[in-house]
């Protein structure tokens, strides 16, 4: 009932936003400016460190964007740094098995349930009725995986790797220093996939499903390139530059709703209580937010808060939603 509830609000504001893509934004600028440098010297959070690499990320760097349904950028702070999407992958992997399958898939063989537990729980698999959980916690993220229609673990990466990049408008590199830290300590992930595998809710060998969704989670992207995914998903599922459909339409309203409801973990309904917009948040220190039919609003910051969301990107986009009074349910400013 609530992703039902959630989904046909989306569905509205998409409707009611087609005016929009005419509108030339005058102060997005300004409004991304002064984000950036409201937040820029906030010292709170620490980088990750159970994947040892991202404990050595500069953690003074602070990117914020917007992009908008038609292809503008209003950007502020650090554009270039390639960083590791980690679960911000999450949603577009997700959409890649819509696509396939379509959304009853999803909810019939990973759930769409939020879990209000940590991103990497395993206690969720235990607690919930068949095993349920959402694509966006890494149980439900590795089963998404192991999901995708594919003859081989070569042929699933392959479409995995081309999803995102058709997402970001561009060639997105793999971070191999990342991609071997974080699967020589995937204990807890490699826990997980076989979990799901003993239940029955994991749909390829649990090793090779692992393999590819760490190389997913390992994919660099910097900021702009998070800002244009969002945007796409703006643009009902068409990125605004290179004008290529990597998402059906219909099934735009299913994906934000577990945005909505799941996207930063046990802390999803303080974000929709604060901010008020469907949005993904990864330990790499990316966020990125989608408000519906106009623009996305995409971050980089490496130091995280104790449920593993970026602290400045949290802030920031905070403040432009509720600057541009644009939270999914009306007008929010963030308090």
């Amino acid at each position: 009932m609530t992703m039902r509830l959630v989904a046909s609000c989306v569905a509205l504001v998409l409707v009611c936003s087609q005016a929009f893509a005419k509108q030339q934004p005058t102060d997005f600028q300004a409004v991304v400016d002064r984000a950036h440098a409201q937040f820029k010297d906030v010292k709170d959070g620490a980088n990750a460190d159970y994947i040892p690499i991202l404990a050595t990320v500069p953690s003074d760097m602070f990117g914020v964007v917007i992009v908008t349904r038609d292809g503008q950028v209003f950007s502020a702070g650090e554009m270039d740094y390639e960083f590791s999407i980690q679960s911000v992958s999450k949603p577009f992997t997700a959409s890649l098995v819509m696509n396939q399958q379509g959304p009853a898939a999803v909810r019939e063989k990973i759930g769409v349930e939020p879990t209000g537990l940590p991103f990497n729980s395993k206690m969720a698999l235990e607690l919930y009725a068949a095993r349920s959980v959402n694509p966006l916690v890494n149980a439900g993220a590795i089963a998404a995986v192991s999901l995708v229609e594919a003859d081989s673990e070569e042929d699933r990466w392959n479409q995995i790797h081309a999803n995102l990049n058709a997402y970001a408008g561009r060639e997105l590199p793999v971070l191999e220093e990342v991609y071997t830290s974080e699967y020589e300590e995937s204990w807890s992930n490699r826990g997980i996939a076989n979990l799901l595998y003993n239940y029955g809710r994991l749909y390829s060998d649990p090793e090779e499903t692992l393999r590819v969704y760490t190389r997913q989670c390992s994919t660099g992207i910097n900021t702009l390139d998070l800002g244009m995914m969002g945007a796409t998903l703006a643009n009902q599922g068409v990125n605004p530059v290179s004008g290529k459909r990597v998402l059906d339409a219909a099934h735009i309203p299913e994906l934000l709703a577990i945005m909505a409801t799941a996207g930063f973990y046990d802390e999803s309904g303080e974000w929709m209580y604060s901010a008020g917009l469907p949005a993904k948040t990864g330990v790499g220190g990316g966020i990125v937010a989608v408000v519906p039919g106009k623009f996305a609003i995409a971050t980089f910051s490496p130091p995280l808060n104790e449920a593993g969301n970026s602290v400045r990107g949290m802030q920031a986009i905070r403040y432009i939603a509720g600057e541009l009074g644009v939270g999914l349910f009306g007008a929010n400013k963030g308090e």
